[in-house]
């Protein structure tokens, strides 16, 4: 399978750089910029794609900018660097860079020369995404000018051997209209690329992976009834069938009527051993007066961990865990070139002694990519356009300790919140929608008494793959039957709020 590595220098659009490869239907995978060059070679892209950075070769002061060595272009594969990337290859092939002075953040028009094959079937004129204070000044040897901009005379540079490119602005963004074209023609026409990294293809290379992994052993799922948990199960059962357990743990932190819920649909839908584990006190118990919620996701994911390692003492012969872990989940929960955001479950809050290995099928995928998988696999709607929800529960939409009575009001809350999503068929239309329980309390008045009691918040976001999120403008309507509902049917709230927020600055949980 061809393949494309994206080497992360620690850009925002990074990870965005390797989905619209994989959009294209090429394979690949995002790297340290760092990875030695024999590992690389080791590998055999059919090219290399250099990400932006939030740092700077102008003032680099005590060499901290990330920098690779010179022996890459030395592979023979074709080179695209984006904004940094660019600016790091002529900076390392003897080109200049500075400070330009007129820094361009936003949308630009920019001119293109279309005799260069990275523009070819572009308009000479296009739209394009800036985001950056340092430009090439002079360019290295044996280059020359394709792209500038009123106010950036090198805004793209390509070398007479036609394999090594550089852009200042970002394809890989929405705003750049035609940026998904450029990245055709370097894919394509420029690497020599197949579009052969399909859904059936990376299900075939999974059940591949795992049976090697597995062999004559048995293996135990964590099972939560999301989207991502049952991709995740169906896949490994196509891997090694009776060999599967599915362990359903209610840690008492679900929606309304989940355990049932679930139990049903995947009996209904799926030939697969399932357990069910009521650890409602357990876990309760463990995050009695926790209020941080980094300590609850850590709680959380460590006693997850302890149950499976009990069950599996259960089972002969059983060395490995399967998740649905995402890579946004993976990206959020810090990486060596990502800030951490908060510590999810499933990654930065398991254990370091835990006793049972994992398999997670789909850590290098977004979410979009596996409902695509879940269709594959023959999933029903209901399950493949499930709206998401954190493996903690809401135990992080309670903004406080957890307790019954708590959980209680929350549950009714969120029901009634998806009750009047659905009913406006909106569900399917936006990401997540649910509700959110802040602990702190305020006045009202309620036949003709005076209240003191909790807000209820809702949240409705839209999202492809939520590294990214806006607020869903609900129609008036529908807040108004929700707010209704809640404060009438929910015993001890007195008023409901409306979080218009997007992410980034804030993230789609509250915790």
């Amino acid at each position: 399978m061809d393949k494309i590595l994206v080497l992360d220098f620690g850009g925002q659009y990074s990870q965005l750089i390797a989905r619209r490869v994989r959009e294209l239907r090429v394979y690949s995978e995002l790297i340290p910029y760092d990875t030695p060059i024999e590992q690389i070679k080791e590998r055999k892209p059919c090219g290399l794609i250099f990400s932006g950075s939030p740092s700077s070769l102008v003032k680099n002061k005590n060499n901290k900018a990330p920098l690779i060595s010179t022996e890459i272009f030395n592979l023979n594969v074709p080179i695209l660097g984006i904004c940094y990337g660019m600016q790091m290859i002529a900076y390392l092939l003897g080109g200049k860079i500075t400070a330009s002075g007129n820094n361009e953040f936003g949308r630009t028009n920019v001119n293109l020369d279309l005799k260069s094959t990275l523009f070819n079937g572009l308009r000479q004129n296009e739209i394009c995404w800036m985001s950056h204070k340092d430009s090439v000044s002079v360019l290295p040897k044996n280059f020359k000018v394709i792209a500038s901009t009123p106010s950036l005379p090198i805004a793209g540079f390509e070398n007479d051997k036609g394999d090594i490119f550089g852009i200042q602005f970002h394809p890989e963004v929405i705003h750049t209209p035609s940026g998904m074209e450029i990245l055709k023609n370097f894919l394509f026409k420029i690497c020599g690329c197949l579009p052969t990294w399909t859904m059936v293809s990376i299900i075939e290379s999974q059940v591949e992976i795992i049976r090697n992994q597995v062999k004559d052993g048995n293996i135990i799922c964590a099972l939560s009834g999301g989207v991502d948990s049952t991709v995740a199960a169906v896949l490994v059962n196509k891997a090694v069938g009776k060999k599967l357990t599915c362990i359903f743990v209610d840690h008492g932190l679900l929606r309304y009527g989940e355990e049932e819920q679930v139990i049903k649909t995947f009996k209904k839908n799926f030939k697969i051993n399932l357990v069910y584990i009521n650890a409602k006190e357990r876990f309760l118990l463990k995050l009695k007066d926790i209020v941080d919620p980094e300590q609850k996701r850590k709680i959380i994911g460590n006693e997850f961990i302890r149950v499976f390692e009990e069950q599996a003492k259960k089972i002969k012969h059983v060395e490995y865990l399967v998740q649905g872990t995402l890579y946004s989940d993976v990206i959020e929960s810090g990486t060596r070139d990502a800030a951490k955001i908060k510590s999810h479950h499933n990654v930065a809050g398991l254990p370091k002694d835990m006793q049972i290995k994992l398999i997670e099928p789909l850590r290098q995928l977004f979410k979009d990519e596996v409902r695509k998988i879940g269709i594959e696999l023959g999933l029903p709607e209901e399950i493949v356009r499930r709206q998401p929800f954190p493996g903690p529960g809401l135990a992080i939409r309670i903004i406080g300790d957890v307790t019954e009575e708590r959980l209680e009001i929350l549950k009714k809350a969120d029901k009634i919140v998806i009750d009047e999503i659905k009913r406006a068929g909106l569900y399917e239309k936006i990401w997540q929608s649910f509700a959110i329980l802040p602990i702190i309390k305020s006045v009202g008045v309620m036949g003709d008494e005076r209240t003191y009691a909790y807000p209820i918040v809702i949240r409705a976001v839209s999202s492809e793959d939520a590294m990214t999120a806006d607020w869903v403008k609900l129609p008036y309507e529908v807040l108004e039957r929700m707010s209704n509902r809640i404060i009438n049917e929910v015993q001890g709230v007195n008023r409901v709020v409306y979080d218009i927020s997007s992410k980034p600055p804030s993230t789609i949980e509250w915790e």
